[in-house]
């Protein structure tokens, strides 16, 4: 008879882990999953229809004693507790304690509880920085985030973490993760002409989820996820494409309402790698972008058309690069642009 595997999810109200947890669900007759997340109104809400099949267990990755709640006889851990930009930038402390510092919580008392466990983490794309004069990535470049990145930072810091522990373990460093995002600031940080390779949280999960059978082939390694071939276009044909399913018409905002350097993404080179061992791509663009489409209703997409200027004119506000250049921030505008630009008058 089959051991049912003890596995382990953090981070299961974010986008990502939400759909590790549906995926997982399909599977509860052969698994036993257990849940670690803060308690708010949301991720009770989500956690509700699963927890005749899950056990769900409330808790701060950077208590002990909450950790000690359900680190013991794992099989394996996906570890996608994170806090996330604009906040992990807002509040880099905090951001910090519980990415970077609750990663080695969490670490220590696998260590210590489950020393046979598998970890597996979830990266980011941002710890390779600014890519945009060499857009092709691959695992082994240097780490480089971009000035301001305190998110790439924990990232990278978390990952040393998990490298330097007696665990078994696997990193992922995810690209362009697009679907459930909300509309920030962060928007006009990104340069237009930024290689842009997505993946849909759908296909995210189901790579976390099938590499549960497959740690053999992943042990002690680290991969880039994306979305490959099919899933790449520039950051500007993606804005365009998206504001216009969104009824929002062209994007037409200013030039300078975009920085020109210091962000991150790219084209994956060796994103194949990990499809070729967990064959979890069935999204493209079009599928993407068809999805999107139906999560708006016609009556939202008329008012937004409707508003188009108004909305654009308040995102427009929201842009920091904007307001670094109208303003003669001389040390935003170094962040943001190259040294081309001429300062507004």
């Amino acid at each position: 008879m089959k051991t049912r595997k003890k596995i382990l999810l953090t981070g299961a109200s974010g986008t990502i882990g939400y759909e590790v947890l549906k995926q997982f669900f399909q599977k509860r007759n052969t698994i036993d999953l257990t849940v670690f997340d803060v308690k708010t109104k949301t991720s009770a809400a989500k956690f509700d229809p699963y927890k005749k099949g899950v056990e769900i267990i409330y808790g701060d990755i950077t208590n002990e004693d909450d950790l000690l709640k359900v680190c013991s006889s794992k099989d394996l851990v996906i570890h996608l507790a994170a806090i996330i930009p604009p906040l992990a930038d807002d509040k880099p402390e905090l951001y910090f304690k519980v990415n970077a510092l609750g990663t080695e919580n969490l670490v220590r008392n696998l260590e210590r509880y489950s020393p046979r466990t598998f970890l597996l983490y979830s990266s980011s794309v941002s710890v390779y920085g600014d890519r945009i004069s060499n857009p092709w990535i691959k695992v082994g470049d240097p780490l480089n985030p971009s000035p301001g990145d305190e998110y790439a930072k924990a990232k990278i810091k978390a990952e040393e973490i998990i490298q330097k522990s007696k665990l078994d373990w696997s990193i992922f460093r995810l690209g362009a993760i697009m679907g459930g995002h909300k509309i920030s600031k962060l928007m006009f940080h990104q340069p237009l002409d930024t290689f842009f390779e997505i993946a849909t949280p759908e296909d995210t999960a189901r790579a976390f989820v099938h590499a549960i059978d497959k740690t053999n082939l992943i042990s002690r390694k680290i991969f880039n996820l994306g979305g490959g071939e099919s899933c790449r276009l520039s950051y500007a044909e993606f804005l365009s494409r998206s504001f216009k399913i969104a009824g929002l018409g062209k994007q037409d905002f200013p030039q300078k309402a975009f920085a020109e350097k210091n962000f991150h993404c790219g084209y994956y080179r060796d994103g194949d790698e990990l499809e070729n061992i967990l064959h979890f791509r069935n999204d493209t663009l079009e599928s993407f972008f068809d999805k999107e489409k139906r999560k708006i209703s016609s009556l939202k997409r008329f008012v937004f058309y409707v508003f188009r200027k108004q909305i654009k004119k308040n995102l427009r506000k929201e842009s920091e690069p904007w307001k670094a250049y109208k303003t003669n921030n001389k040390e935003m505008i170094h962040r943001f642009f190259n040294d081309s630009v001429q300062f507004a008058n």
